[in-house]
């Protein structure tokens, strides 16, 4: 088969790491991938440089990128329409909400065989006014009809699509995003990466792995550390990741007294975080929207047990009670509580990690995400190729 993996930009973040790992399943099982994005430049990282050799073509479509421009974006569609013609491919596959729309339109009228689209993250969310929930919800709704099959990265995304009318039940299946796991399941805590980020010995760490961005939590966190402090008086926080908030953060930490508690290890290669991770007890991820976080399914395949707001498919992995605790979004105090208990009760910690490990490790190997979707492509293919509906 000739495959196209098409998103919007590849910086570093979830969707992209889920979306090159399909790229190079295709191309180790001897299919042809090509990875189609738009420029990536910005605070967050740049995945591409960060990850390895790649043997895979990588494409760039200068006009695509994450901002609504009508002007960019029609130039991108033509772009796209005119590239997926050239080419040829048996299938496209978008991933996230920009280029999954502008994709989707571009590869059918390209005359595509096969169309489908993976979910990452809805762009309509509780958090955003009705007006702009309506847009996004009724471009979806378009899109869904010039795909063939959706991918959902979690149920919650599948049950959210349904419930606002976009796509049909049966087009839908959740592929859980796969990643490299074994660093996480075999790395341990090195000490001198512990002294090297000024982490006090013998100090319980909590730690979060999250862009500093708007609704990633981190302005949810500053309100509970003080409270944290207070009841585990040796705690120190580990922030793994960078970005446009982080200098108004630290500042906040210094003016109200806990930036000696806080160290920052800025934006690391994917490669490394396993042993970054591996230096904390508990993760928080208090992000007021995802998919299914990938930090969470991480800190778990280490045993590390985490705290987290109930957003979309977060509930598939931290299971309230057992392998964590979810929270509502906001409160004055979120989560002190809960992080408090995990870092003063090392044989619940223990359970949880446990129950996360057990969780986790059998569901998210990256090679059973490849295998699905290129299992998906070849039914579907051929199913195309008998001129039969989709079902």
């Amino acid at each position: 088969m000739k495959v196209c993996h098409l998103i919007t930009r590849m910086i570093v973040g979830g969707a992209q790491v889920n979306t090159l790992l399909s790229a190079r399943g295709l191309h180790e099982a001897g299919h042809e991938s090509v990875l189609m994005t738009g420029p990536s430049p910005g605070p967050e990282g740049e995945l591409l440089r960060n990850c390895g050799k790649i043997d895979f073509r990588v494409e760039t479509c200068p006009s695509l990128c994450r901002e609504i421009d009508p002007v960019r974006d029609w130039r991108s569609y033509r772009a796209l329409v005119e590239f997926f013609r050239k080419e040829k491919f048996d299938v496209v596959h978008t991933h996230a909400s920009k280029a999954g729309i502008i994709g989707r339109y571009a590869a059918r009228a390209a005359g595509v065989p096969l169309v489908v689209h993976t979910v990452h993250g809805l762009p309509f969310s509780r958090i955003y006014p009705a007006w702009k929930n309506a847009v996004y919800i009724q471009l979806e709704r378009m899109a869904a009809k010039r795909c063939d099959r959706i991918y959902a990265v979690a149920q919650d995304m599948i049950d959210q699509c349904l419930q606002n009318h976009i796509g049909r039940p049966g087009m839908f299946k959740v592929v859980y995003s796969g990643m490299e796991l074994e660093p996480f399941l075999t790395t341990e805590p090195d000490p001198e990466l512990r002294r090297s980020l000024g982490i006090p010995d013998g100090a319980k760490v909590v730690g979060t792995l999250a862009r500093f961005f708007p609704m990633k939590g981190y302005v949810e966190l500053w309100r509970s550390i003080p409270e944290i402090v207070k009841r585990v008086p040796d705690v120190h926080f580990l922030l793994i990741g960078n970005g446009i908030l982080r200098e108004k953060l630290e500042a906040e930490a210094v003016e109200r007294g806990f930036r000696d508690r806080l160290s920052f290890a800025g934006l690391v290669p994917p490669a490394q975080v396993p042993r970054y991770l591996a230096l904390t007890d508990v993760l928080v991820h208090f992000s007021m929207r995802e998919g299914l976080p990938r930090a969470a399914v991480q800190a778990l395949a280490m045993r590390k047990p985490v705290v987290a707001f109930d957003i979309d498919g977060t509930r598939e992995v931290v299971l309230n009670g057992k392998t964590g605790y979810l929270l509502q979004p906001g409160g004055d105090m979120p989560g002190a509580e809960e992080i408090s208990e995990l870092l003063l009760n090392d044989a619940k910690r223990r359970e949880f990690g446990e129950a996360g490990r057990a969780l986790v490790e059998p569901m998210f190997d990256w090679r059973t995400m490849s295998d699905t979707l290129i299992n998906e492509y070849t039914k579907y293919l051929e199913i195309k190729k008998k001129g039969l509906p989709i079902p």
